[in-house]
């Protein structure tokens, strides 16, 4: 099972909002330890949104379980000593301070290195360690802009805003896979590593295609004019006649020729590479397909291999056949409806096992855990006005 991946590592999450406990939800997810460590009002995340008739948000429930989770005030000492005990029996580190709170903690690299010269340590921010934009505040919509991404993402007129977040959710997966190499390296080396990370270049790594064509005179792409960014009519999203859309992405002359065909117009098929933007051959399109609902263009198009699918809100993904047979869309427990979405991988033919709700320890229980001795000092659990169930 995938769960059986990282059986034995142990993760200290340090993080809030997405990036980095979805990061950690992945290594969860492939079987490692992971304890969760917010500061004594809790992770912000709580309260995103929606909440349920327990004060949290599902959606913090859902990035957050398979976790456990503790509450410790890092700014006092008794929470530092507990922190730095545990340190010395972690595998991994991850945290997402803006650079130098770690070190204000009392716990820069020197001191992290001593305390645990195998840890492998990821420092999660917005815009790295380094750069004139170190300690700048942003945001998945404020990374995406400086990438260049948002330029080429909507229409014409104006770019449009993404959803989910996409820097946050591409700094996560990039985290998960930086850990996972360094956990590799740390067994040939015996040593642990510092992974300096950012949201804004997790973002701008995906970039290559648009900046390469910056360079080139003539190849520049546009927003909503070119074959990937709106400005074809085979790659494009069409309005139906019952005010729902439908995506057609034959790109290749294959599938644009069995989508003419199919759809009863055999004269478009010549005009498949017509220059950029084909705004006629679109607008011709845009009343084909407003001339019949979209569950008329899904009977019609089924069994042609023209790469066209509806766009399902997200009342339909669940019940989508594909969905159903894969299993990686789960109900969640509880007594309120919600969706969990499990690690999105097979492993020897079979789905990934579902998550357990994430569980809420006191500092005592998290130290005996992790296998720290008890001190005598007096339990920093917090009582105050955010109650996490103890699943």
């Amino acid at each position: 099972m995938m769960d059986e991946c990282l059986k034995g590592v142990r993760v200290l999450d340090l993080s809030q909002y997405i990036p980095g406990p979805f990061a950690t939800q992945l290594l969860s997810d492939l079987g490692a330890e992971v304890l969760k460590v917010e500061p004594p009002g809790g992770d912000p995340m709580r309260h995103f949104m929606l909440e349920d008739a327990d004060g949290l948000a599902p959606f913090y429930k859902q990035i957050n379980a398979g976790k456990s989770l503790v509450r410790i005030d890092l700014k006092s000492d008794a929470g530092r000593q507990t922190l730095e005990a545990m340190l010395e029996r972690t595998d991994v580190l991850l945290e997402s301070f803006r650079p130098g709170v770690m070190d204000r903690l009392g716990f820069d690299r020197e001191r992290l290195q001593s305390l645990n010269p195998r840890l492998v340590h990821c420092a999660l921010s917005g815009f790295g360690q380094s750069g004139p934009y170190r300690l700048r505040a942003g945001h998945d919509l404020t990374y995406l802009a400086l990438t260049g991404a948002l330029s080429m993402t909507g229409t014409t007129e104006t770019p449009v805003i993404p959803f989910p977040p996409v820097a946050d959710h591409a700094g996560a997966m990039q985290a998960a896979i930086a850990i996972l190499g360094a956990l590799l390296r740390r067994q040939t080396a015996g040593c642990g590593s510092f992974i300096d990370l950012s949201l804004y270049e997790s973002a701008l790594s995906w970039q290559s295609i648009g900046l390469t064509c910056a360079q080139r005179e003539g190849a520049q792409l546009r927003r909503g004019q070119d074959l990937l960014t709106g400005g074809a009519a085979c790659y494009q999203l069409y309005r139906t006649g019952d005010d729902r859309f439908v995506a057609l992405a034959a790109l290749e002359e294959k599938f644009w020729q069995a989508f003419c065909e199919s759809a009863g117009r055999p004269d478009w098929i010549d005009r498949h590479n017509e220059p950029m933007p084909q705004t006629r051959l679109i607008a011709e399109l845009q009343d084909l397909f407003a001339s019949r609902s979209r569950s008329c263009w899904e009977t019609q198009l089924a069994g042609v291999d023209c790469c066209f699918e509806p766009v399902l809100e997200y009342a339909e993904v669940a019940s989508h056949p594909q969905t159903q047979q894969r299993q990686l869309v789960r109900p969640g427990g509880g007594g309120e409806p919600s969706t969990h979405v499990l690690f999105a991988a097979w492993l020897d033919e079979k789905p990934p096992a579902p998550r357990a709700a994430l569980r809420e320890l006191s500092v005592s229980e998290a130290r005996q855990a992790w296998g720290v001795e008890q001190e005598p000092a007096t339990d920093e659990t917090y009582q105050g006005d955010y109650p996490c169930p103890a699943n």
